[in-house]
């Protein structure tokens, strides 16, 4: 989840390969020597549409990034996407960090599966992490950062069916994928489980191959205020930076809430003109997933395969800023002990 292309310039040495990491949109934040000849660990990472700067999705990925430089010393590079951009685009991308000396390389996103297969099976010597995604045909220098987005959602939901006066919310998506639908099932079955009668109102901004849905404030404000004018008074949005346009139009309706997605949006001081409007966030800690996979390669592991955070694990949670569900934490945490003791199995799709 997402905002659009920053060009950054390249303050590497040309050791590192100025011209080709200029190429594919990349800056560095090392802290260290640019070539880093003291041995420590070099990290690049690939950002999804919006890059650093969203609000959301990928500034919970570049939060693991910036806490793995802090804390573990590693050097990092960051390479961002752009709106409308050839799959070859991601593919280079990858190629253009790995020439400049990156071998442990994090691509934000699910849109970079066909680009990580590829260029991870011509480069076996580099470890590979792809967040949202899991290919059974992927190489084995591929790691998939998994999260159990549809628990997360549940308890969104159930907090909308607690503070919905009209019985009338909505589901807002970025893009109709298969990863969004999480959302919406999870979002969709706990309003149910409180109120089986309350009317949910659904929208998606695009379909693929356009990912725009998750970079467009304005696609974003303009489904928001649809849902509003049939009656919705809380709408959770799970669409990167368009979530900021949906987030805005809710503020200006009076007695409506909002819920963010993935960092905890009332927080964000891009946001914080309209944090009295928000009711929660379903927080992804993308950034705990990021630190703990930089984590165990700068300690010599070799990690693969998937890693799943779910609610168990606290992968995903409801943020509590503002005290607005403060009154039905009882509601919540009874919710989220029936899940986490598999009481309460939640649907990975829309139940038609």
């Amino acid at each position: 989840m997402r905002r659009s292309m920053k060009l950054a310039a390249v303050v590497l040495s040309g050791s590192l390969g100025m011209a080709s990491l200029a190429a594919c949109g990349a800056k560095s934040t090392d802290s260290s020597s640019s070539g880093s000849s003291d041995g420590s660990l070099k990290v690049g990472m690939a950002y999804d549409i919006g890059g650093r700067g969203d609000q959301s999705f990928n500034d919970s990925a570049a939060r693991g990034l910036d806490r793995a430089k802090s804390e573990l010393g590693v050097a990092v590079t960051e390479a961002e996407a752009k709106q409308g951009e050839a799959e070859a685009d991601k593919e280079t991308r990858l190629k253009n960090l790995i020439d400049a000396g990156y071998k442990t390389i994090i691509a934000v996103g699910f849109v970079y599966q066909p680009a990580v297969n590829k260029v991870a099976k011509d480069n076996p010597g580099v470890k590979f992490a792809i967040i949202d995604s899991n290919d059974k045909d992927q190489p084995a220098n591929v790691t998939s950062l998994l999260f159990a987005e549809q628990e997360g959602s549940y308890l969104a939901g159930v907090a909308a069916a607690n503070k919905s006066k009209a019985k009338h919310v909505g589901f807002i998506g970025g893009v109709q994928s298969e990863l969004i639908k999480k959302f919406e099932a999870g979002y969709t079955a706990g309003v149910k489980s409180v109120d089986p009668n309350i009317t949910v109102e659904t929208t998606y901004l695009t379909t693929p191959p356009d990912f725009t849905g998750f970079a467009s404030p304005d696609k974003g404000k303009e489904a928001a205020q649809g849902q509003l004018d049939k009656g919705a008074d809380v709408i959770y949005t799970a669409a990167g930076s368009s979530g900021n346009g949906a987030i805005e139009a809710v503020a200006n309706k009076q007695g409506a809430l909002a819920i963010g997605v993935d960092s905890d949006q009332a927080s964000q001081p891009a946001l914080a003109k309209y944090k009295n409007s928000i009711l929660t966030s379903m927080v992804k800690n993308v950034d705990t997933a990021v630190f703990s996979y930089i984590q165990s390669v700068k300690q010599g592991q070799s990690p693969t395969g998937v890693k799943l955070f779910d609610l168990k694990a606290e992968g995903v949670s409801l943020a509590t800023t503002g005290g607005k569900i403060d009154d039905i934490q009882d509601k919540l945490k009874a919710a989220g002990d029936a899940i986490k003791s598999g009481a309460t199995t939640i649907p990975t799709a829309p139940v038609k």
